[in-house]
């Protein structure tokens, strides 16, 4: 199967690195994210006629999970190509733009049981009709969770499809009709399936099911696993909303940068992932050191950066959710407080980037850069299967830690600025661990339960800078000098 990616562009980056990280698992075990990439064919019932309709579809799920685990379908792209027939019909019926919704059937399928999913997808805005050629729709959105009950391979196949297309006319005003209502079949003789994700029990191998041919044994006690549980179609979600970071345009030394950061962090003992929303770094960077090596020419960049959300060192406050001892839900408020550099402390700059510039290779150039953060960890509003849990207000880890994060990038005069540099910005990664927790409980110490469920092995952190703002010169800065590029997390 063939098929396109919606990519979302990094932007134009003027300035420095930067970046935070969180830690705390989330429902979903993440052993290892695998693509979903296919294309399909299928026969729309529209009103001038049966027309051909190809789908792209893009989503990640898990490569595999345990049995009672939510599975959670993201990164959903759903593509839908019109004939040049149909699109000719919608230009002449005097219809000029049009939007979206396809709502995609896929069967879960596990073991010979069976659940049936809604994947919905919108266009965020509408498109213009072409006076020819064919017309493609972009579409992204939400997935509901599955939730196998038993072990054995899951599998996700594409059934049916629905789109709903509201059309306007020049002047803005809907068509006439304004809404068009078309429903498609896949076609046979094609792959459907989607991806498999393996289902293990709780600490042994799968044994897999009877098959629809066998019996069941006859033992009140021995029921048939009932089908993957399917979540309720879900809600697009509202843009996520950006701190406030806005910086000072009249900074004399013009050394002052913000840049939004958002990321993934796993616990590796839980086997979860978290997403941490958009958050406010400052940025300060000092005096740089330049030496000529023959053929190489070294600079390196010196910087400190402090969080900040509502004036404090910290990330936005997010909720998690992880299986505490593998099968209780839990939820959490979650909240990151950076122990920022001290001012102007050479000892405390916590972003170091070295690049390496070679003048006998055209100027080829590769850029490493490190950044350290230290940070406490405090969880309150927690519930365990939907009950409170009165953790008190000094649940968080026993001392400090430490965020250690890396970026690698090169610029080649062919191939220009690859991976991460501090004047692109991008991907970074690194690990954390988790030290134990104090202060948690309030008629009884839950230090142990947390601890025991959460600190330990080194988690895997990923961060996304977006291109940094400037306010001395208003480089990729919004009138009110902040940061125009909020970045999206990325696994």
């Amino acid at each position: 199967m063939g098929g396109t990616r919606r990519r979302t562009a990094r932007g134009a980056a003027v300035a420095t690195a930067v970046l935070i990280g969180g830690m705390i698992p989330g429902a979903q075990a993440a052993s290892g994210v695998q693509e979903i990439d296919a294309e399909l064919a299928y026969t729309c019932a529209f009103p001038e006629g049966d027309q051909p309709v190809t789908v792209r579809l893009a989503a990640e799920v898990p490569e595999s999970t345990h049995a009672g685990q939510v599975i959670q379908p993201e990164e959903m792209v759903l593509d839908l190509t019109l004939p040049e027939a149909a699109s000719a019909a919608l230009a002449q019926s005097g219809a000029t733009a049009v939007s979206a919704e396809a709502q995609l059937s896929v069967d879960v399928v596990q073991e010979g049981r069976q659940a049936r999913a809604e994947w919905v997808g919108t266009t965020p805005e509408a498109a213009p009709v072409p006076g020819a050629g064919e017309l493609t729709l972009s579409t992204a959105g939400s997935v509901p969770y599955v939730r196998p009950e038993a072990p054995g391979d899951l599998e996700f196949k594409a059934s049916a499809l629905s789109v709903d297309l509201a059309v306007k006319n020049a002047d803005g005003a809907p068509a006439e009709p304004p809404t068009l209502s078309v429903q498609c079949v896949v076609d046979e003789d094609q792959e459907t399936a989607l991806a498999t994700v393996g289902v293990g029990g709780e600490g042994e191998t799968p044994t897999p099911a009877p098959s629809a041919s066998d019996e069941w044994p006859d033992d009140e006690e021995q029921e048939q696993p009932a089908a993957p549980e399917v979540g309720k179609r879900a809600k697009e979600a509202a843009p996520v909303a950006a701190p406030p970071c806005v910086g000072d345009p009249l900074n004399a030394e013009g050394r002052d940068m913000l840049a939004y950061v958002a990321g993934y962090a796993n616990v590796t003992k839980l086997d979860g992932a978290t997403k941490f929303p958009p958050a406010c770094a400052r940025i300060h960077t000092y005096d740089g050191e330049n030496w000529f090596e023959f053929p190489y020419v070294h600079a390196v960049l010196n910087a400190a950066i402090v969080l900040d959300y509502k004036g404090k060192p910290q990330l936005p406050p997010t909720t998690g959710t992880f299986l505490t001892f593998g099968f209780m839900p839990t939820t959490a408020t979650l909240e990151m407080t950076q122990i920022p550099p001290k001012p102007d402390s050479p000892a405390d700059r916590n972003v170091v980037s070295h690049g390496i510039t070679d003048l006998l290779n055209g100027g080829f150039t590769k850029t490493t850069t490190s950044i350290d953060m230290d940070f406490v960890l405090r969880l309150h509003d927690v519930k365990v299967n939907g009950v409170a849990l009165d953790v008190g207000k000094n649940c968080r880890t026993e001392r400090p830690f430490r965020l250690s994060l890396a970026g690698l990038g090169t610029w080649d005069p062919e191939k220009g600025n690859e991976g991460y540099t501090v004047v692109t910005g991008g991907e970074l990664t690194g690990s954390v661990t988790i030290p134990p927790f104090e202060g948690c409980g309030v008629d009884e110490d839950l230090d142990s339960l947390f601890t025991a469920s959460l600190s330990g092995s080194p988690g895997f952190v990923k961060q996304v800078q977006g291109a940094p703002c400037v306010p001395s010169t208003g480089n990729a800065c919004t009138p009110e000098f902040e940061p125009q590029e909020i970045p999206k997390a990325r696994r």
